[in-house]
């Protein structure tokens, strides 16, 4: 009877063992993947920010002499910007199983292109505001996912 009972100890501790094992290697994964967002979810709002300020930048410069070097600087400028906020859209795209999320990425990216696009200065400040609060409304809904 001693030999059953230290044998069903044995099997009880190792399942128990097994079991705490396990949790802290879903704790561990989980923590992992909510850096990871932290940081794609800040670097995503912050590059499509950078993008925002050099579609405006290439705006402002394209009334002022659209055939002049600091529009041409401004708009390549912009293409590059860009690319950094389309690579981090991607990232963000990985990184979420929350379709609203990638969504939300998405429309603040296409937000952002709009500026450049601007027929006035009022339709410019309208798109910039647009662009601004389509970032924001990205990290409001992305938030949730990284407490």
């Amino acid at each position: 009877m001693a030999v059953s009972g230290t044998l069903l100890g044995s099997v009880v501790t190792l399942t128990f063992q097994r079991l705490s094992a396990r949790r802290g290697e879903l704790f561990t994964r989980s923590e992992a993947l909510r850096q990871e967002r932290i940081a794609t979810y800040s670097a995503f709002a912050a590059a499509t920010e950078e993008y925002r300020r050099g579609q405006a930048a290439r705006w402002y410069l394209r009334l002022e002499d659209p055939d002049g070097k600091a529009f041409v600087a401004a708009r390549d400028e912009a293409h590059r910007l860009r690319t950094a906020a389309r690579q981090a859209l991607y990232r963000v795209e990985l990184l979420t199983d929350d379709r609203d999320v990638v969504l939300a990425a998405e429309r603040a990216y296409r937000c952002t292109w709009e500026v450049s696009n601007a027929q006035d200065s009022a339709d410019h400040d309208g798109r910039d505001t647009e662009a601004r609060e389509a970032i924001e409304a990205f990290v409001s809904r992305a938030a949730p996912l990284v407490r």
